[in-house]
This record gives C-alpha cells, structure tokens and sequence, in this order.
C-alpha cells in the first residue's frame, strides 16, 4: 500500500471512540447522517445512496460490515474490510468510514446517535418495513433519530456484478494483508534461507505415480477396444514421498517413515528418495505391493488409470515400528501424510499420535476424500491442510459456505491452524487468536500463472507452510508461502520438488507486480 492510502485510512477510518469524539453528542451544530452496508464492490447504486444521503446531512458516516460477520454467499466477501474501507474513504462525499465489529449496526447506532440513518429504498418499498430495518428504527426513536431511504428504483447488487466479472484484487488484498502483519517481501526471502537445517519427520503412505505414453493406432471392429501403442513410461515418487522431497528442497533434513512391498517399485522410492537426500526408514511387507497408480495417457487425454494397491491396515507389528520411529526420531516438524494406503485409518491413528512426544509441532493432511478416511480423526495439530472435499467429506456437509464449513472445521479438529486449499480461488487460513482479535481468518488468492498439471500442489503447500509456521509461529507467512509453493507446482508438469530457487523467483515476480498494483 502507498503512503497516499495510508494517510487516507488514518484520516478518515475511524474507530466507535473517535468517532463518537469527532461528531459529538446530540444535539450538534452539523448534522450527522449514517449509513450501513457490505459494500463488497462499490458499483453505481452505492454512490447514488451515499450522494443522496450526504444531501441530507452535514457530516456523513458509512459503516461497513466486518469480514467475519458476512456469510450471504460462497466467498464473499471477495473483497477484505480493510480495502472495503479504504474504498469508501476515497469518496469525497463520505467523512468517517467505520469497521463495524458486531453483526448488526444496532450498538453503533446507539453509541454514534446519528440525526439520520440513511437506508436503502429496497428497504421500505410498499410500506413493508424490513424486520431488521425494524430494529434500527426503535433505537433511532428513542433518542429522536430518524431514518431516510434511499428514494429510486434501480438496485445494483455487489453479489451480481461480483458473479458476472469478479474483479481481480488479488495483488491488492496480498499487500493489505501483508501490511497489517507487518510482513515484507524482504521478510519471506529471509525466511526462506532459515529453512537449512530445520528437521523434519514426514510419516505415511508412498505413492509411485506412473504416467504411461502411446500413440493412437485405431480400434477393433468387432469389439470396443482401443488400440494404442506404447512409447514410454515415466514415474514420480508421490504420495508422503514427495512431500519428504519437497521439505528436502526446502533445505530441511528430512527423515522418511514408510512402508514399502517387495518390488521393482521400491527400489525406485528407495533409490530416488536417497538420491535427494532423504534419510529413508521405511518398513518392508512382503505381503502387499508398493502402491503404483498408471495413468494411460493418448494425444493428451488421460484414457485409464491403472492402480495397483493395498489399502488394508498395517499390521500390529509394523504399527509398533511406526510409533517407535515417532517417539525416537528427533526432529522440529512431524508430518503425518495420510493417503489412506494402509498406514492410517481409524484403528491405528490414535496409536499413531499416541506415540508422539509431548509438545512436539506437529502437522497433519489427508489426501482422502475419495476414500473412507477423515482429516478429523488428526485432534489437537498445529496445522492441518485438507481441499475443501476433503472437508465437507469429513463433516458430511456438502451445502455450507467455504467460510462456516472451515470454521466449523476448525473448530471440531481443535487445531491451532487450519489451512484450506480451495484449487484455483486460493486458500482460506483459520488461526488460534486472542479473543479481542477479529482477525480469526484470511484469504490469499492462488498465485498460479498458467496451469499445467495440478497434480502435487497440497503435498508443497504442506511442506512450506509447515516449516515457515514451526520457524515464525506466524500462521499468514506459512500461509503466503505454502500458496506459493503450490502455484510453482502447478505450473510444471510431474510431480517435482519446489526449490528455494523457484520460491525466491516467484516472490521477486510476485514482488514486482506487487509494487504497480
């Protein structure tokens, strides 16, 4: 934000204290008009409200809702309070601009007193007064206040325009954010470089994802069958596998905790993971395969995935394996990697965190929602960071809002940190604040530039996100740096580690643009 806008907020946006002192009780020299609203995007309707109702007074107050209080529509609201605010501060015609911190406008009313409370005419159209405006009107009569609508008939709606075209704020809710935790680019860099030498213990299911290339030859005639012809077959390690790989890239020492079959494809995992400098200790069992997901891929379409696997639970003797690693691998971060592969489900999980040291950071993602699995079986963590899927899979709610969905997630799972990834609109960061602080949530939008495979890009916000929240305790870097790893996956194709390299380019880019926003 430039030093204009800062002086704007300071200037016009007031807190219920300063106002009150700026306008003075009643009855005053200059009138004083209020008005109320989201004011999501400021569109034409809203500046006919605002014009008609600084008519009507001397000083005009325009209070909008706080973000927390805003539950209308998925996402919204699109735009933070605080550029809310500054919005409303930039019209000529408005005075003060107050956050209003509690549901309904009814206790500002009463502190501020003003002569007028302008109301929009949808308000009151018919003589059929709105039940809430209702409420505003007893208070206003009991001082001698009066209210005023709004007179048209022409509505513009926030939620209709933001609909048709959302605007893109992205850069500009990035810097706010930034500017109200007091965090810099400069800041994310050297954090970045603090990562060498932090410990970490990544626990669960490996994946080989196997990606299968042919050539279209052409179809049987008297049956079904496409006919294609093989060209070549490249594998990636997946699953907790490469979120071990990506805290390595990261400049962590990590220590790996799997379970791997008797075959070609552990070896693989085996080898390329201590290739990259993963220290493995990983259990072998004979009696299952390690788990290998092929997609069959022609001219560019994914035609079949081809899985072989065994998702029945590790036995009692493997899972007192796990839980002694947990206990006596020394470490800063532990992350539990859940795939639903055999390592966790609803027998071993509590064994599993029953085995970790007391106060140890830990940190938990279930990549389950296709299967029976739950992100909130993972109690009291210090980050978890399920998709939206897997949230409504584990609370059996598929109607909510992304807003109540994660905070009754946050709230059921007892973490200190929720981190949704909601695909290409972003994340949404719940966090652990003091009562007195609205600041309970934040939404960072994607920072993909063009995707090309978004395969992989939960297991490298994970992976960031846990490091830079155990290293700063600060839950909107982790945030801001996990969304960036992810949209530096998403822009290659194959699952492959993000290096601080690729990081630091990222935020130099995002940086720059930062600066012209």
């Amino acid at each position: 934000m430039d030093e204009a806008s800062r002086k704007l907020l300071s200037h016009k946006v007031k807190t219920l204290d300063e106002i009150v002192g700026l306008v003075g009780p009643r009855p005053r020299a200059k009138k004083v008009i209020m008005c109320h609203g989201v004011f999501d995007v400021v569109h034409p309707g809203h500046i006919r409200h605002l014009i008609y109702a600084k008519s009507k007074g001397d000083v005009l107050v325009a209070s909008l809702t706080a973000d927390r209080h805003i539950m209308k529509a998925n996402m919204r609201p699109y735009i933070p309070e605080d550029i809310r605010a500054l919005n409303l501060a930039a019209l000529e015609m408005v005075d003060y601009v107050i956050i209003d911190r509690n549901s309904t406008p009814l206790d500002n009313i009463s502190a501020i007193q003003p002569d007028y409370f302008a109301k929009g005419y949808e308000y009151g159209k018919d003589n059929e007064i709105h039940p809430k405006t209702q409420d505003e009107i007893g208070i206003l009569e009991g001082y001698g206040g009066e209210v005023i609508f709004t007179p048209g008939d022409v509505v513009y709606s926030s939620s209709a325009l933001i609909e048709m075209q959302p605007p893109d704020i992205s850069l500009e809710k990035l810097n706010m954010l930034m500017m109200e935790e007091g965090v810099t680019f400069n800041d994310l860099r050297t954090i970045l470089d603090k990562f060498k030498g932090m410990r970490a213990h990544v626990v669960g299911d490996t994946i080989v994802d196997s990606y299968t290339y042919c050539a279209m030859i052409g179809g049987q005639s008297k049956t079904p069958t496409i006919s294609v012809r093989f060209e070549r077959k490249d594998s990636y390690v997946g699953g907790a596998g490469i979120v071990a790989k990506h805290l390595k890239a990261a400049g962590a020492e990590v220590t790996f905790s799997t379970v791997l079959g008797d075959d070609a494809d552990a070896a693989f995992v085996r080898e390329d993971l201590r290739a990259a400098g993963v220290v493995m200790k990983d259990i072998p069992d004979s009696t299952r395969p390690t788990t290998n997901k092929n997609a069959i891929i022609t001219e560019g379409y994914r035609m079949l995935k081809v899985d072989t696997l065994d998702n029945r639970t590790i036995s009692d003797k493997i899972c007192a394996k796990f839980c002694s690693q947990i206990a006596e691998i020394e470490t800063d971060v532990l992350v539990f990697s859940d795939f639903r592969h055999g390592v966790f489900n609803r027998s071993t999980v509590p064994i599993l965190t029953g085995a970790i040291p007391q106060g140890l950071f830990k940190v938990a993602d279930s990549q389950v929602a296709s299967r029976w699995g739950n992100i909130l079986e993972f109690q009291g963590f210090d980050l978890l960071t399920p998709n939206e899927r897997e949230a409504r899979f584990a609370l059996g709610d598929q109607d909510s809002h992304v807003r109540p969905l994660a905070t009754s997630l946050f709230s059921q799972a007892n973490c200190k940190t929720l981190i949704l990834k909601l695909g290409d609109r972003g994340i949404l960061t719940y966090r652990t604040r003091p009562p007195e602080d609205p600041r309970t949530f934040a939404v960072i939008d994607s920072f993909v530039d063009r995707v090309v495979d978004a395969v992989g890009a939960g297991d490298a916000l994970l992976a960031y996100s846990s490091l830079a929240l155990k290293l700063t305790g600060n839950d909107i870097i982790a945030s801001i740096l996990g969304s960036i790893a992810a949209g530096i996956e998403c822009e290659h194709d194959g699952n492959i580690p993000v290096t601080l390299d690729a990081m630091r380019k990222k935020i130099d880019a995002i940086e720059r643009l930062a600066v012209l926003s």
